[in-house]
């Protein structure tokens, strides 16, 4: 279906003149009619008075940033886009199938309140207009096992924005519903090829070369793949997607525990790496300084009781307790 755009017909306040005379001049003749006995006058007058508001169907105001798709007895005529006052045939339709249609987005507030994915107002009063506006579908949060099979929570919010009209109402039966079908599948076939952290020997890219990608470390290319993998998916329904951002990334609470507690001995032992580190440069540069100044000379056996002194006092968890010897060291 391609989209045909109405163009510099913005006639509405011309006709509603017009009308609003015809009704005025079919009220005088109504009142002429039956006071001046002429019956075929009078006629007139009173039918158009009962079928007169027929032609105000045809007024049509759009505010900025809307669109009014037109169907005339179930074909499409085409797209008003531009905002202004129109005129068009009294008989054409607007048609929006997603008008009454609520999801957890800008724009889709009723009351204050937003609803729940996929839930429909009844009470709404059928909007039919079309928002061309850029909105945002803040997505629920979904658990996903990663590559490496760990389940994890991630939601995303999507900003997007309807191009083509003709395709949003034609192409598919409920334009949002499908962007949020849409939405859900590319997250899960993006997630699940990344590991929530850096993990080794993990091809995220496909190239079959391990990298270093993951959900955590990788936020901003996540974020770009699962834009390009909805964009595919969408580009039927005449929709853009305009960005897509991570709002919330999680270990599952089954096993955020534990996953807690292999972070925290992957930070103590590479902490105490660190100190063991500098501790042996430490003792290495003081044998070598004694060495030099020929302060003392020790054999190999007091080297060792030296080092070993030495690191336990730089590599302890507590203050070491000072033991003076005021004998020989022999």
């Amino acid at each position: 279906m391609k989209e045909k755009v109405f163009k510099g017909k913005r006639y509405g306040m011309a006709m509603l003149l017009v009308l609003l005379l015809l009704y005025g001049a079919a009220t005088a003749g109504l009142i002429y009619g039956v006071a001046g006995e002429h019956v075929a006058v009078g006629i007139i007058a009173g039918i158009w008075l009962c079928i007169g508001w027929i032609p105000f169907l045809g007024l049509k105001v759009l505010r900025p940033q809307e669109a009014l798709v037109l169907t005339l007895f179930g074909k499409y005529i085409g797209t008003l886009k531009d905002n202004g006052f129109y005129y068009v045939n009294p008989f054409c339709t607007s048609v929006n199938p997603a008008s009454k249609t609520r999801l957890s987005q800008s724009g889709d507030v009723d009351g204050g309140k937003r609803k729940e994915s996929g839930q429909s107002a009844g009470a709404e009063s059928g909007n039919k207009k079309i928002s061309l506006k850029i909105m945002t579908l803040n997505n629920n949060r979904q658990k996903i096992n990663d590559c490496l099979g760990n389940p994890v929570e991630i939601g995303i919010a999507v900003t997007w924005r309807v191009v083509d009209t003709a395709k949003a109402v034609f192409n598919v039966d409920n334009y949002k519903e499908y962007l949020s079908l849409q939405c859900d599948s590319a997250l899960r076939n993006i997630v699940r090829l990344y590991p929530y952290d850096v993990a080794p020997n993990v091809d995220t890219t496909g190239d079959g070369i391990a990298d270093d990608g993951s959900l955590r470390g990788s936020s901003e290319v996540v974020a770009s793949r699962i834009r390009e993998e909805i964009q595919t998916k969408v580009e039927e329904a005449g929709l853009e997607i305009v960005e897509a951002r991570i709002t919330y990334l999680a270990y599952a609470p089954e096993i955020a525990a534990a996953m807690l507690q292999r972070q925290q001995a992957s930070a103590i032992i590479d902490a105490r790496k660190m100190i063991v580190d500098g501790a042996v440069g430490m003792v290495e540069m003081a044998l070598e300084r004694l060495n030099e100044n020929q302060v003392v000379e020790l054999d190999e056996e007091r080297k060792a009781a030296m080092v070993s002194n030495l690191l336990v006092v730089l590599c302890g968890n507590h203050d070491a307790q000072p033991i003076v010897n005021s004998g020989t060291l022999y």
